[in-house]
């Protein structure tokens, strides 16, 4: 009746939300729901593959009232999401305290699931890559800047990079929000070839890389023209870590220093791995 690792105000009332799913008229045209939480909002966005009708939205709006829950609905893609019914937009943000820096996004977007763990991570990659004002560093697959971010509290100059062009844009908005003027942000795809793209001719004494599932194996061969001092790597699948680590060890002339696993997925066999490389 109740998930005890979704966030409470979800897991403890599933059975809350089937109960007014069954209800509406479009209850087979709900594929799936998303839940975003911020430090301060709680976001369902329901995919609907047909409007709902006025007494769908109002029931809807109705479980969201007694749950304290903002509703959204998504049409067609991710950038289709609206608030139910025109009401105002709720944007969830959440902060990393030990960097005060804070994020906003929209409920669709991606962002890490455990936010206990992630300010742990985040502290923790920062602290392996030993930063000064001297360092330009380079934060690939970056996302909203969740890392970025951090990084420019700290380092003389950061670039991040993703091929997502949302949450780019979300991104350079956070790093204005923050007041960072170090940072900037670029649109590109890492599973190709990004040699002559002008951010990819510059040079960086450090990189943080934290790629989705496939890993990060194309963009590996710049390394030998920017010949950063140290490399973080998070991932989310230890097969293209171990896969990518034996690059980096074996044809660019990296030695692993020191990995862990943190426990972002609680009661799953997934898990997040951190791993440090430095030069030879």
């Amino acid at each position: 009746d109740s998930c005890k690792v979704m966030y409470p105000l979800v897991g403890e009332n599933l059975p809350a939300l089937g109960e007014m799913i069954a209800g509406l008229s479009i209850k087979d045209k709900i594929p799936q729901i998303e839940v975003a939480i911020g430090d301060r909002d709680v976001v369902l966005a329901f995919r609907v593959l047909e409007p709902p009708t006025d007494a769908d939205k109002q029931r809807m709006r109705e479980f969201g009232r007694q749950h304290n829950l903002s509703i959204c609905l998504q049409p067609k893609g991710p950038d289709t999401i609206v608030p139910l019914n025109g009401e105002p937009e709720v944007v969830p943000s959440y902060a990393l305290a030990e960097q005060g820096v804070t994020f906003n996004f929209r409920p669709t977007m991606f962002t890490q699931v455990n936010y206990d763990i992630n300010q742990k991570m985040v502290s923790r990659a920062l602290a392996a890559l030993e930063l000064t004002k001297d360092d330009r560093v380079l934060d690939l697959f970056c996302g909203l800047g969740n890392f970025t971010l951090p990084l420019a509290t700290l380092a003389g100059q950061v670039v991040g990079v993703e091929g997502d062009l949302p949450l780019v844009k979300h991104a350079r908005e956070n790093a204005r929000l923050n007041q960072l003027d170090n940072v900037e942000f670029h649109v590109a795809d890492l599973s190709k070839d990004v040699k002559e793209l002008p951010w990819c001719k510059q040079k960086f004494s450090k990189v943080l890389l934290d790629p989705s599932r496939a890993g990060a194996a194309e963009v590996l061969h710049n390394f030998k023209h920017w010949q950063p001092e140290r490399i973080v790597y998070v991932s989310c699948n230890p097969s293209t870590l171990a896969r990518d680590a034996g690059i980096l060890v074996n044809e660019l002339g990296y030695k692993l220093v020191k990995a862990g696993v943190m426990d972002m997925f609680p009661q799953t066999a997934h898990v997040e791995s951190i791993a440090l490389f430095v030069k030879k």
